[in-house]
């Protein structure tokens, strides 16, 4: 799914802190993977405001929703020692395949670096919790055993910070995330872009919570869903 091109959405500003509604198909800022990639979160944010902001976080390129970046660096150390020490919540919703029971919490440990093999590398505890939001059975089918194939909205609130921690946890017990290329299913990933007339990763960070850097407040901020949501999460958008 190509990014969205207008300019980004503030869903928080103040001198310290700047939160932005991250588009899907976004990275937020070159890497080794993608060298080729000028469009950016950083390089349009240097654009928009002509500053230099410090992204304190991750969002995957293909995730949408609350992205914090700090506008100075104290501030960057604040807010980052904060997301290392689990001192931050966050909450996505996500859909995927299949329909999981209705809560749970994963527990299951992953390896520091999911692009590279595990075996040698720091394995590291993980935990996820979930609950369930609503279920779909659409009319067509994946498998030959099946008629129709079922699927599932799940909210989701990792209690760890792991690299793909949400995306790697929901392979691991049988529920990957639709439209995700790396470790979903592309039979599921191709029918639903089908049914639903778009493709891409349908994982949305919806709302976080962080320390402020200035200390003895917490800032919550929601990232509302994109018109795309519509379909899987009527009312959410109005």
């Amino acid at each position: 799914m190509p990014a969205d091109s207008r300019p980004l959405r503030r869903l928080h500003e103040d001198d310290r802190v700047l939160v932005i509604d991250k588009p899907a198909g976004l990275l937020v800022h070159r890497s080794a993977l993608d060298a080729h990639e000028s469009d950016t979160v950083h390089a349009r944010l240097l654009h928009e405001t002509g500053l230099r902001l410090f992204p304190v976080h991750r969002l995957d390129k293909g995730t949408s929703g609350a992205l914090v970046m700090a506008r100075d660096a104290q501030a960057a150390r604040v807010l980052g020692a904060a997301f290392e020490a689990g001192a931050v919540t966050k909450h996505y919703l996500a859909l995927v395949r299949g329909w999981p029971p209705a809560n749970g919490l994963i527990e299951h440990p992953l390896a520091r670096d999911p692009e590279r093999p595990s075996a040698g590398q720091p394995i590291r505890a993980a935990r996820t919790r979930w609950s369930l939001r609503t279920c779909f059975e659409w009319p067509f089918s994946v498998d030959t055993r099946h008629a129709s194939a079922r699927y599932a909205l799940v909210e989701m609130t990792p209690e760890t910070g792991r690299r793909h921690q949400i995306r790697r946890h929901f392979k691991h017990i049988g529920h990957p995330l639709v439209g995700d290329s790396t470790y979903g299913k592309g039979a599921h990933n191709r029918a639903v872009a089908a049914w639903l007339g778009m493709t891409r990763l349908w994982l949305h960070a919806a709302t976080l919570t962080v320390p402020h850097p200035d200390g003895g407040t917490s800032l919550t901020v929601q990232a509302p869903l994109g018109p795309e949501w519509e379909p899987l999460a009527p009312g959410a958008l109005s």
